[in-house]
């Protein structure tokens, strides 16, 4: 998942509200493969050409001082790509053919959100955060070329989060990880996904900071509307927050 963006409070010792927002960016490439049930196997990448996505997203973090209740921690993804290609051979998709010659216009819309549920297990020079987070998609896959034909990509998928942060020996530095992955199985999807995260930031004594690092992001949707989809996307993000 991108960056975890942190409070500098633990549950059992805050004594108020915190609130952390921020807004951050990332340039991933895509690689994948798709297929329908009723089709043969589509790979985005090489058969309809879809373009590596430019991907912004938003974060707010609330804790608070009630040691029975989990933290709250909310990021919105736009994560949407598109392609134009001229096809070597047919093409299956959703039970339509596309002849060899045409030109199609492909898009690919895998835009969620993350609830993320979670305690504070360390709070000092190290910080150690364990919960769950609801991975919702509401996106879609289409395909255009003279025939118009979708498949909606409507899963929520529970994962389990882990993130650790380590304070540097520099004043304001710091090195983290996030893991977010499918170890439990709630059975509310039979699809599965895994965002993880590395990072180095910075956080002024104002609550001011700023991170970057690298992401990776897979998502293997099995049997979602009729359509089996494995995606990878991983690149370096960059964002802003501030810790009120």
């Amino acid at each position: 998942m991108l960056a975890c963006l942190w409070l500098p409070m633990g549950i059992a010792n805050a004594e108020f509200i915190g609130l952390n927002i921020g807004a951050s960016h990332w340039s991933p490439t895509v690689t994948s493969s798709s297929n329908n049930s009723d089709s043969g196997s589509i790979d985005l990448v090489d058969d309809l050409d879809v373009e590596d996505p430019g991907q912004s997203s938003m974060v707010i973090i609330l804790e608070h001082p009630i040691v029975a209740l989990p933290n709250i921690r909310y990021q919105g993804y736009e994560l949407d790509s598109s392609g134009t290609s001229t096809l070597d051979t047919d093409l299956n998709f959703n039970g339509e053919t596309f002849a060899s010659g045409n030109r199609v216009i492909s898009t690919l819309d895998l835009s969620h959100d993350d609830i993320v549920l979670y305690y504070e297990l360390l709070d000092n020079w190290v910080s150690l955060d364990l919960g769950v987070d609801l991975k919702r998609f509401d996106g879609e896959i289409s395909v255009n070329g003279g025939i118009n034909t979708s498949v909606d990509v409507d899963e929520t998928i529970p994962l389990l989060y882990l993130s650790a942060r380590f304070e540097l020996p520099y004043n304001g530095f710091y090195v983290g990880a996030n893991i977010n992955a499918d170890f439990i199985n709630l059975g509310l999807s039979d699809s599965s996904a895994q965002d993880s995260t590395i990072m180095l930031g910075y956080e002024s004594g104002n609550g001011l900071g700023v991170e970057g690092g690298f992401k990776y992001f897979s998502l293997q949707l099995d049997d979602a509307n009729n359509l089996d989809t494995d995606l990878e996307y991983d690149g370096i993000y960059f964002n802003g927050y501030y810790n009120f």
